[in-house]
């Protein structure tokens, strides 16, 4: 997202990570643990995006294709009980059963109605992945806010979630 632009860029890793994509460099990205993370390692490729747009296209000519893949998925601006139902939805069509991992990005901006609905985001998301056994990052630097790396859908990446690091990082074909 340009938004990541308003800053210093050449100070700005995310700005950079997009230059050295747009330049063919591989990604190699880390970031801190999240207390709901999933230690594991996978590989494979690289899918996903926001969550609207991923619950929407299923059943379409559009939809994704997750078997075996390492799944991202971020939203911006959603209701907490809309997040809920969008991922209902993905794991009804299957889209979360045969993973090789799960990379959870940012949800910014989220929204609450009048009568709360009683869970924040990331209990949310937890709850509806907890029986799989694949690894899984939550909060990972990937959003519609400053904080966006830049991930090449359809590469190949290796996935590390470990206890004092995630490292996601991208592999040769």
């Amino acid at each position: 997202m340009a938004a990541a632009f308003q800053d210093n860029e050449s100070q700005n890793p995310y700005v950079q990570s997009l230059k050295m994509a747009l330049q063919g460099e591989m990604a190699n990205y880390c970031c801190s643990p999240h207390t709901l993370n999933r230690q594991g390692k996978a590989k494979g490729e690289l899918t996903g995006g926001n969550l609207a747009l991923l619950a929407h296209c299923v059943g379409t000519k559009s939809d994704i294709n997750t078997k075996g893949k390492i799944l991202f998925i971020e939203d911006v601006g959603e209701y907490l009980y809309n997040i809920d139902r969008m991922m209902n939805q993905l794991k009804r069509s299957g889209k979360l059963d045969k993973l090789a991992g799960l990379v959870f990005g940012k949800f910014t901006d989220n929204k609450d109605t009048d009568r709360p609905f009683g869970k924040n985001v990331y209990d949310i998301l937890h709850e509806w992945i907890q029986e799989y056994d694949y690894p899984v990052c939550f909060d990972f630097p990937v959003s519609h806010d400053k904080e966006n790396y830049a991930l090449k859908v359809g590469g190949r990446y290796s996935l590390q979630v470990k206890k004092e690091e995630v490292i996601l990082q991208e592999d040769r074909k």
